[in-house]
């Protein structure tokens, strides 16, 4: 294990965006594989074009965006005192998590050929539960991101907390919201 450990850290430094992408891309993989197989309907057959959708996200956004967002927090505040770190996770929080989960919904909407009126319906129905739902797990995980965890090694931590936390996201990225309220009366 220590030579797997020595080998990532090793990408890590020679690649780190690549090695970022490709750490958000196994984690997002492995959280929509863990929804779809043991909490979604057992009724529904497997939809490997979601795992790719879901995959290729944390390859292509999540990796890339928080390898730099974190390395910009990181250069502003550097230090770990109690004032550092909360401020961190208040920014996260606060203007970053918004952010990524118009990102997250809007590259669904994209790659599922929906329309734009389908993404705000969407950010209207579920952006706040994203949101709210995120302060739960990243409130006390960035505090403990933000206090303990190298700089380098940020995006692999959050990514390890981020399978768990991709169950949620991809039960939510994946739900289907009513078009109107004509439709929820009925």
């Amino acid at each position: 294990m220590s030579g797997l450990w020595a080998r990532y850290n090793a990408l890590l430094e020679a690649q780190p965006l690549l090695t970022k992408a490709l750490t958000s891309l196994v984690g997002f993989t492995a959280g929509d594989l863990l929804a779809q197989n043991f909490i979604e309907d057992s009724d529904k057959p497997y939809d490997v074009m979601r795992t790719i959708r879901l995959g290729s996200f944390g390859f292509l956004l999540h990796g890339t965006t928080g390898h730099y967002f974190y390395g910009f927090l990181d250069s502003k505040m550097p230090g770990t005192k109690p004032v550092t770190v909360a401020t961190k996770v208040a920014i996260d929080q606060t203007i970053w998590n918004p952010i990524f989960g118009l990102m997250f919904f809007g590259y669904l909407n994209i790659m599922e050929g929906k329309s734009f009126e389908t993404y705000t319906n969407k950010i209207k129905a579920d952006l706040k539960t994203a949101v709210m739902g995120s302060w739960a797990v990243w409130v006390p995980a960035h505090t403990i991101n933000f206090a303990f965890v190298p700089p380098s090694q940020r995006l692999l931590y959050i990514n390890t907390i981020q399978i768990g936390y991709n169950v949620f996201l991809s039960f939510l990225g994946n739900k289907d919201v009513e078009e109107d309220e004509e439709k929820k009366e009925l």
